[in-house]
């Protein structure tokens, strides 16, 4: 086999990918991480993580990525910041993908492992960037215990941001979810359920023109559609779910996806493609947890390295 052809290459390097990229060099395969940006992906919006396994007093979302790259560093893994923009089969005796990169580059590999993950969508106001894991916030199962007791706005209006608002009202003293509509389009049950809390308050027909604060969210500023009038609403968190978009286009049409494209794999993360895995939040699942995802980093590294193995004719 080529020299230069990888047993598997993994694209991105959140918690799902950076578990792979372990798994893989504790097996032995010739490894490569390409991450477009710094690894740790959506995780490193989280200040502080206090339900991972193992850290009763939480860790910071940089602190745990920070380890888990020094480990897969530590037994060898190559990561390189590149942006993949193309991936091709080469078929025949010497089968293997060849990604093509932004910069130019090539990279060759029997198998590959996507871990791009999923992007919130923001709203792109005034604050939101600044403010992002200082009290903004796009996972209330992650964060919500970090604002007991503390008044939190929720923006959105759909099944997920009415499920969230609910589970923040478990912590929060208070939650108010704005929506730019005049109803809600989450499921009625979930409604009820929302509003027996009691802690929940509605701002209808309502959008968020700045998250306010310096160095931690102190309020947001909510316009009426209606009649354009502006207020000020004192908050120390802000939940946004306006919707959320897997990183799968490179593989559109190539494996098989959800309507939302959401890459669809069996239990061993192989996609419709043989060769082809999938792990982390790209992937179709009910929750997206750092914990999720790291099992399914380590799944998707066992299922490419017994197929790189067979492909190879290595395999036990």
């Amino acid at each position: 086999m080529n020299e230069n052809v990888y047993d598997i290459a993994i694209v991105g390097g959140g918690p799902a990918g950076l578990t792979a990229g372990l798994y893989a060099k504790r097996a032995a395969m010739s490894t490569i991480l390409l991450e477009r940006y710094l690894p740790g992906g959506q995780v490193l919006l989280t200040e502080r993580i206090e339900n991972y396994p193992g850290f009763p007093e939480g860790i910071t979302g940089l602190e745990l990525v920070d380890r888990m790259k020094e480990q897969a560093l530590n037994l060898g893994l190559i990561i390189k910041q590149d942006t993949i923009v193309k991936i091709k089969e080469k078929k025949g005796r010497e089968r293997n993908f060849r990604l093509t990169a932004e910069s130019g580059s090539e990279y060759k590999a029997l198998s590959v492992i996507f871990a791009t993950g999923a992007t919130w969508k923001r709203l792109g106001v005034p604050g939101e960037d600044k403010l992002a894991g200082r009290g903004v916030s796009y996972c209330a199962t992650c964060d919500a215990p970090m604002f007991r007791n503390k008044k939190v706005v929720v923006v959105g209006g759909g099944d997920k941001a009415a499920e969230e608002g609910l589970y923040l009202t478990k912590f929060a003293s208070e939650v108010t979810l704005v929506h730019r509509r005049d109803r809600l389009r989450a499921a009625k049950v979930i409604q009820e359920a929302l509003f027996k809390s009691g802690k929940m308050k509605l701002s209808l027909e309502s959008v968020i023109t700045s998250i306010e604060g310096d160095k931690v969210v102190s309020g947001v500023k909510i316009k009426s559609v209606s009649d354009g009038k502006e207020k000020e609403i004192a908050c120390q968190g802000v939940f946004i779910f306006v919707g959320v978009e897997p990183n799968s286009l490179l593989l559109k049409g190539k494996v098989k996806m959800d309507e939302a494209g959401y890459i669809l794999t069996d239990s061993n993360m192989q996609t419709s493609a043989e060769g082809i895995f999938a792990c982390g939040d790209v992937r179709k699942k009910s929750l997206q947890q750092v914990v999720v995802a790291t099992g399914e980093g380590a799944q998707a590294a066992v299922s490419a390295q017994k197929y790189t193995e067979r492909l190879k004719g290595t395999a036990y």
